[in-house]
């Protein structure tokens, strides 16, 4: 029986060239080397990856930049080592869907946006083609920012459907794509050409192009969305977002609690008399949607016990030292106070804390089963935390450190924890109260403006003001607001409208 697939495809010599012919790698990749116009194209070319699905052009790309910006994902991809993988991009789009009908042009930026990355974004009605040349001559002179490109195919001759001969009685037709993603590798500027470097190398090599060709097939209509097609600048923010706090959007219910916070929560507070920030919380904290915590997080960092030295390293310092001063600095502002007060009087769900072995215990779990490679559920990996001590210090300077050892029956695995604690008291780590009054600070400023009582609304607005919080706070909170802000327009399908402007 006939097996119907496709080995490569014969690269249109018109208009592309081919990056390894002798034109592509003697003259235009030569002359643009000479020119300054290759800059980003060595860090690209050592994350250069192949796209592991048909329809994973988008993911595929977007990891190959983020990696190459040396952006820390934050996570674990396999064994010790964090990565960007296809795999993890799952945040805007769920990677079924992703497999079954690609991605769109705004999903794309939203997830660059979630992996931590600047972007900005341009669809062809929102730019010119002389804007889009100077960007593109930006980022080819700079290793700190990359161009990627949604384009269709078809312009450069680059064919979507194949007939093939299964038998002298019929054909089949096989689909493989008219849109794309890849990122632009370098420029030529005498010849006016770029450099895609095609994350689809089962189909065609990397190629030079007519920049002028490049715009003219992004300046087409995705018919997915019934919006053009476009580019975007993906870049490095000054400092890793995130660093204690993280909105997830891996359990089921972030949907619902994402538009809770930011649609219901006015709502609640315009139809209710409120008296003083009290009531305030009452309403926001008791209508919590179940598993609210599950989608705000703080981030601990944890290290598998090696033979060798296993003291701190500088960079595990300067972390876990950063995550101390952010969570001292929540606990000093006057909002944190109300929330503590209001979660220990009320003797709300939300006070019921777990203690610090407790917490180590699902995190060792957790990383356990990450080391290993393993992203099935605990319960599928069967590693339980067989023992935990408590705090101890590392080096010169008090560290919270809770030592784990976690087994699946078979093999035994001993794991630190690193807790980050505030600096008046060393077993003080990040609890809900943090957390939640992390959270209040991030939701829109317009969320208050509900609020009938002027003078009621006047004081929460003070409350949750970042105007004069200390830098690292401000960055933490506009990072989770960012966040917060992509997480509800990638649930209401926002993320394919107007976008000229970066998304935060």
């Amino acid at each position: 029986m006939a097996m119907a697939s496709l080995y490569r495809r014969v690269l249109p010599s018109t208009p592309a060239i081919d990056f390894a012919s002798s034109d592509g790698k003697m003259q235009l990749f030569r002359e643009a080397i000479e020119d300054g116009t290759m800059e980003g194209f060595f860090k690209l070319i050592s994350n250069f990856q192949t796209q592991s699905e048909p329809a994973y052009c988008g993911l595929a790309t977007i990891a190959m930049v983020l990696n190459a910006l040396a952006i820390d994902p934050g996570r674990k991809w396999k064994g010790p080592w964090r990565w960007f993988d296809e795999s993890m991009l799952d945040c805007c789009e769920p990677l079924e869907k992703v497999k079954a009908e690609g991605i769109s042009f705004g999903k794309v930026v939203c997830l660059a946006h979630c992996a931590g990355a600047k972007v900005e974004a341009y669809r062809t009605n929102q730019s010119n083609i002389d804007d889009f040349r100077r960007h593109v001559i930006a980022c080819s002179t700079s290793n700190d920012c990359h161009v990627i490109a949604s384009y269709f195919r078809g312009t450069f001759k680059q064919a979507s459907i194949t007939p093939i001969v299964l038998s002298t009685i019929f054909y089949i037709s096989m689909k493989t794509g008219t849109g794309h993603f890849s990122p632009i590798g370098g420029y030529h500027a005498e010849r006016d050409m770029v450099l895609i470097l095609d994350v689809a190398r089962f189909k065609y090599p990397p190629h030079w192009v007519p920049l002028t060709l490049l715009w003219e097939a992004m300046d087409t209509i995705d018919d997915s969305s019934g919006f053009r097609r476009g580019f975007m600048l993906i870049s490095s923010l000054h400092r890793s977002p995130g660093l204690l706090y993280t909105l997830s959007c891996k359990h089921e219910s972030w949907t619902k609690i994402a538009k809770y916070l930011v649609e219901d929560v006015p709502t609640l507070l315009s139809s209710k008399d409120v008296k003083d920030v009290k009531d305030v919380l009452s309403i926001v904290f008791n209508s919590l949607p179940s598993k609210f915590l599950e989608f705000i997080k703080w981030v601990a960092e944890v290290r598998r016990l090696e033979d060798g030295d296993q003291s701190l390293s500088s960079e595990e310092k300067q972390r876990l030292a950063i995550k101390e001063e952010i969570l001292k600095q929540v606990q000093e502002i006057h909002l944190y106070k109300h929330v503590k007060d209001f979660i220990f009087d009320e003797k709300s769900c939300l006070c019921n804390e777990t203690c610090l072995t407790d917490i180590a215990e699902s995190v060792c779990c957790q990383a356990a089963q990450v080391f290993e490679g393993n992203t099935r559920s605990l319960s599928q990996n069967g590693f339980c935390c067989q023992e935990s001590c408590a705090v101890k210090t590392n080096g010169d300077t008090p560290v919270t450190v809770v030592l784990g050892t976690v087994t699946n029956g078979i093999c035994k695995q001993q794991l630190e924890v690193l807790i980050p604690s505030s600096s008046s008291c060393i077993a003080m780590h990040p609890t809900s109260s943090d957390v939640l009054t992390a959270l209040l600070l991030a939701l829109p400023p317009q969320t208050w403006f509900s609020i009938k009582d002027e003078n009621l609304s006047q004081e929460i607005s003070g409350l949750v003001s970042i105007e004069n919080l200390p830098t690292l706070l401000q960055e933490e909170i506009m990072h989770l607001r960012g966040q917060l802000y992509i997480l509800k327009r990638c649930n209401n399908d926002e993320t394919e409208k107007d976008f000229g402007a970066p998304l935060f």
